[in-house]
């Protein structure tokens, strides 16, 4: 043993040792204070003990002594601190009602998109006869020979635009501003086959153009949705060729659902905000499912490019449009001749042409239309778009308030002429 071991056991042996032990315990901040304890030990005990002895135990008394209580703290009657309640738990949060979106759109592209074409279009413009005389011939006997050769010359306008296949057998659907006057019409899929195509039919009033291409083989084609279930927030995908780029396709979501640009008497266009370019119009706008739910017809466009706001014809309107016109080359609206006043509370009839088919059912200027087929009538462009929803021959029941009374009338609807006012 060292000296410094020895000199501690030494006087161990006459001092008495009085330790005291702070305790901070977890909780309750108690002092614990050691009681005196005097340890005599005779000159024999002091002896060095062999380094395998056994230790010598010396046990303690403690008296626990309560701490001074904290100012403004709680304490209960002995003195020790009241433990503060336990919080409330915080109140539920509300379900996450949108889970997750999708990390790719990759499967629904490979899906749809061999369905989706190019769409490009010629048209032949004949020369004015005005153009200007190349100097170097003028008053020569070459200057009428270069006007009679100006004449001839025809010169190519191109455009091109996008649609998309709905029946295997080529039956292909686009915007009639895309096709409308074309002289020729071509046809290339996303695998890069070029097909031409000829017009089966067209309706100014929706904006919609049936095309067809023959192949020997069946060709990729994409089924309708139903643009009814169609709300806003819902993801959607829109496929198309914009600015001739060949096939692309961007993201989005619809914003609005309804919306009258006032073109037609059948404006509901779903408003996206998917990127929407030219080129795109006539082009699907697909549902996670990969069904189209509107075609692509027009944008808000102040520099010539996509800002966001895009807009789509709903594929109630131009499934049976599309139907139609492959079965009968054309697609008929219903008419009544009439002009509505709409006004903050009543929808009122303005005017009744002479002779026609309102006229001949029985309605009359002043009229307050109230219901159609028993469905309240709340805007003029309701029923506007209503009767010209409506097939010629069709039969609806109008009630109306004349002189304070209300009278059903049988209204027949008749065809829409080309010259009618949208």
């Amino acid at each position: 043993m060292n000296r410094s071991a020895q000199a501690a056991v030494i006087g161990a042996g006459t001092a008495t040792v009085v330790t005291v032990v702070v305790m901070l315990t977890l909780g309750t901040h108690r002092v614990a204070v050691q009681a005196p304890s005097v340890i005599k030990q005779s000159s024999s005990e002091a002896n060095i003990q062999p380094s395998n002895a056994s230790p010598v135990v010396i046990k303690k008394h403690f008296i626990m002594m309560p701490e001074a209580p904290v100012a403004g703290e709680s304490t209960d009657k002995h003195g020790l601190p009241i433990q503060p309640a336990v919080p409330a738990a915080a109140p539920a949060l509300p379900p996450v009602l949108v889970k997750y979106g999708p990390l790719t759109f990759s499967p629904l592209v490979r899906q749809v998109i061999p369905a989706v074409v190019n769409i490009a279009i010629t048209e032949h413009s004949a020369s004015s006869g005005k153009e200007r005389v190349p100097p170097q011939i003028k008053g020569t006997p070459l200057e009428k020979r270069y006007h009679d050769r100006m004449k001839q010359r025809q010169e190519e306008m191109i455009g091109a635009g996008s649609g998309f296949i709905v029946d295997p057998s080529g039956i292909i659907v686009t915007n009639r501003h895309v096709v409308g006057g074309a002289d020729k019409v071509e046809v290339s899929l996303s695998n890069g086959r070029e097909m031409p195509a000829r017009l089966l039919g067209s309706d100014e009033l929706t904006d919609i153009a049936v095309i067809k291409v023959d192949s020997a083989q069946p060709l990729p084609h994409v089924t309708w949705g139903n643009s009814r279930q169609t709300e806003i927030g819902d993801w959607i995908l829109v496929a198309g060729n914009p600015f001739g780029f060949g096939s692309s396709v961007t993201a989005g979501i619809v914003s609005a659902v309804g919306r009258d640009l006032g073109i037609g008497s059948l404006d509901d266009f779903i408003q996206l905000d998917a990127p929407i370019n030219p080129g795109n119009s006539g082009g699907p706008a697909f549902n996670m499912r990969g069904q189209v739910i509107a075609v692509n017809a027009a944008i808000v466009t102040p520099a010539g490019g996509s800002v966001g706001i895009g807009f789509g014809i709903p594929s109630e309107i131009v499934a049976p449009i599309v139907a139609e016109i492959e079965a009968t080359g054309h697609a008929e609206h219903g008419w009544l001749g009439i002009t509505l006043d709409d006004g903050e509370t009543d929808i009122g009839i303005a005017s009744v042409d002479n002779g026609g088919p309102g006229q001949k059912s029985g309605l009359r200027r002043g009229d307050l239309v109230k219901k159609v087929d028993d469905i309240s009538v709340t805007s003029a462009r309701m029923l506007l778009r209503c009767i010209a929803a409506a097939k010629p021959g069709m039969t609806l029941n109008f009630v109306v308030q004349r002189s304070g009374k209300n009278l059903t009338l049988p209204v027949h609807i008749g065809p829409r002429p080309m010259d009618a006012d949208n």
